[in-house]
């Protein structure tokens, strides 16, 4: 069978606690998730983290060390992905939308990064949208993507570049070209966000159209579209993600107790449409990961 890379994102910025109670929000409940995810057939875990007593999102790089720290002493193999997404949040004011409006991140590379840089996780996403995510936006600056892209290579660490629309694309090849991005590169298409593209087979298919010629993809859809769109993605040949990040049910009407479940779910689908999902160690050498997790 073909090994895939299947990648689970346990905790992202959006799903809630108060529409799903077992959503992870303490360091301890994500790494917790993380390791079972990794048990169940996942080889990367991607990781956002929470501010323990509210569950909002939060760039403490105290928390990333204890998430990283638990998972590590855990002794279970998993490439780890760190977000770098929070920090590019802008909410226009009421009276004066040229001003910030509470809700607002947009911050400098340097500390959307401080994590990475810190830490030395194998893989870090860079978003590379900039649009509305309702009455929000998350401004990616093309000069902030090539800094944080500059400096995670230099260290050894693999961006993941969260492509959300076709111009997304557009700007990586510009980053490659300028000699920001090193090839080969990895791309994550995100199918489903409101005002991004949407999910459906035509829409991975002409993402997929615009990726470098060398370059490793994975493509996920958000909610009820999370296995279709991984079987979508198994067709074209690329690698998947699921997660609680991105879907809370296990099936329609069934609340997923816990990431684990939808990582063993994919792993049942993967091997009905003739895939392997990779070990850890498999998906270093497919994505030539240069950085092993450091203690």
């Amino acid at each position: 069978m073909k090994k895939i890379i299947l990648t689970c994102a346990v905790t992202g910025s959006a799903p809630m606690t108060d529409r799903h109670v077992n959503v992870p929000v303490t360091p301890r409940q994500i790494a917790d998730q993380a390791v079972d995810a990794a048990r169940a057939g996942a080889a990367i875990v991607h990781l956002h983290v929470r501010d323990p007593e509210t569950g909002a999102p939060s760039m403490k790089l105290e928390l990333y060390r204890e998430v990283v720290e638990r998972i590590r002493d855990s002794g279970v193999d998993m490439v780890l992905n760190l977000t770098t997404g929070p920090g590019a949040v802008f909410v226009p004011g009421a009276e004066n939308p040229a001003l910030p409006g509470p809700g607002t991140t947009l911050c400098a590379p340097a500390e959307r990064i401080r994590h990475v840089l810190e830490l030395k996780p194998e893989i870090c996403t860079l978003d590379l949208n900039t649009m509305w995510f309702n009455t929000r936006a998350a401004i990616n600056i093309p000069a902030h993507a090539a800094e944080m892209a500059r400096a995670v290579q230099a260290i050894g660490v693999l961006p993941e570049l969260e492509v959300f629309d076709s111009g997304d694309i557009q700007l990586a090849h510009h980053l490659i070209n300028e000699g920001a991005l090193q090839s080969p590169t990895l791309f994550q298409i995100v199918l489903g966000i409101r005002f991004g593209a949407i999910s459906t087979p035509a829409s991975m298919l002409h993402m997929r159209s615009l990726l470098p010629a060398d370059a490793n993809w994975a493509a996920f859809g958000i909610s009820a579209q999370e296995y279709p769109m991984l079987a979508q993605a198994l067709l074209l040949g690329g690698h998947v993600r699921v997660g609680l990040e991105d879907n809370l049910y296990l099936e329609r009407g069934v609340l997923a107790p816990h990431n684990a479940a939808l990582v063993e779910k994919a792993v049942g689908l993967m091997r009905l449409l003739g895939a392997e999902p990779a070990t850890p160690a498999e998906a270093r050498q497919i994505l030539e990961l240069r950085v092993a997790n450091q203690a």
